[in-house]
């Protein structure tokens, strides 16, 4: 469809209920643990409770403001924007520009307002992968190099990526730009290829780097080093196996007092789990699972109405989600390498639930022009209907 011929105003918001109901609960959830893993972490008590309540109203308002934006805007300025990433990624590595935490040097502050070069760069691949394929929609299926051309833009971002270091994030854009190039129809001989090879890089890349080895060698036996290398996983499993059916109680975690490190951030699903038990852990997995699924058929119904950027744009945001949140939980549980991705919608930071609203906000408001564009659509006559 032109692109003119998107509706630029709603008359009326269509929400789609399932998905705003998964979102609240992630939000509301996540908020109560991170209020409930950080409560010992300074003098104040709720220090970091008021800092997540500013960071979610932060996030809620940015994303009521994409839901205003026409999608054609992204469409028509998607290209802009992922420059515009790739830059920010260039300066967030300037010596005395990035903010530096735990040896990587992943944020810029803005206001007072510090935030992870890397969120907005996940979002902005999401639009730029989505127009890309959109306008390469014939080729992509029959040409190689329409695959290798934005595998090569990808690839200048995964390198900035890995100078901060920040190699779970190159891994989710990686990611992101295969699985719409997948979806967007791309042949399994090309598509498996390229796959192979960018796996033997990761590969590469994991062997050279020391601490990346020692996190693998961890990771396959976190007993043998207990004290050092295995030190968080160890924890993380502890903290699974106290939490048994339904958990030793909100609040009453011991794990996360002196043991897990960063249980608000990247180990909240571990707190969780000691917690709130396999319930806990069970509700939290199902709420991601409905989560994926609504993003889907949002994007099955814009792409049987001919909205291929609409259908792509929230085909790339639940294999982001779906992925992100997939990796998270998985290194809690022992069954992936440590990769420093957090709980989308759930763990602490203003950076990250920021980006998240508004990958949100993208979502409702491709399945508003969606269900609008149907709505205005002339119904077909039944041919059961007397002329």
């Amino acid at each position: 469809m032109n692109v003119n011929m998107k509706p630029s105003r709603i008359g009326r918001f269509h929400f789609e209920p399932y998905l705003v109901v998964v979102v609240f609960s992630l939000l509301l959830i996540g908020y109560v643990m991170v209020g409930s893993a950080s409560l010992h972490k300074s003098g104040d008590a709720f220090n970091y409770l008021r800092k997540q309540t500013l960071n979610i109203g932060i996030g809620l308002a940015a994303g009521y403001f994409v839901t205003r934006v026409p999608i054609r805007f992204w469409e028509k300025y998607g290209q802009g924007l992922f420059l515009l990433g790739l830059l920010l990624l260039i300066i967030v590595i300037v010596p005395g520009i990035g903010i530096k935490v735990n040896g990587s040097t992943r944020w810029l502050a803005l206001g007072g307002f510090r935030f992870q070069v890397s969120e907005i760069v996940k979002y902005f691949s999401v639009i730029y992968m989505a127009g890309y394929v959109t306008r390469h929609q014939k080729t992509i299926s029959d040409s190689a190099f329409s695959l290798i051309k934005p595998i090569g833009l990808f690839g200048i971002a995964c390198f900035l990526l890995l100078l901060e270091p920040d190699f779970g994030s190159a891994v989710v854009i990686l990611t992101i730009a295969m699985g719409i190039m997948y979806l967007a129809g791309a042949r399994i001989i090309q598509f498996t290829t390229i796959l192979g090879i960018l796996s033997f890089l990761a590969s590469v890349l994991v062997y050279i780097a020391p601490y990346r080895m020692k996190r693998v060698t961890s990771f396959l036996n976190p007993w043998a080093d207990a004290k050092d290398t295995g030190y968080q996983l160890v924890h993380a499993l502890i903290s699974f196996g106290r939490g048994e059916w339904v958990g030793v109680g909100l609040g009453s975690g011991i794990e996360k007092l002196f043991y897990l490190p960063e249980g608000h951030t990247d180990f909240l699903f571990s707190v969780i789990a000691e917690e709130l038990g396999l319930l806990g852990v069970l509700t939290i997995i199902s709420l991601f699972a409905v989560f994926v699924w609504r993003t889907f058929l949002i994007a099955e119904a814009a792409e049987q109405i001919g909205e291929k950027f609409s259908a792509y744009i929230a085909y790339g945001l639940g294999i982001w989600f779906g992925f992100q949140a997939s990796v998270n939980m998985g290194v809690n549980m022992g069954i992936l390498p440590t990769k420093g991705l957090t709980l989308p919608l759930m763990s602490y930071g203003g950076g990250s639930m920021l980006i998240m609203c508004c990958a949100v906000a993208l979502l409702l408001r491709v399945n508003s022009e969606v269900q609008e564009i149907k709505a205005n659509k002339p119904k077909e006559r039944s041919k059961w209907v007397a002329v």
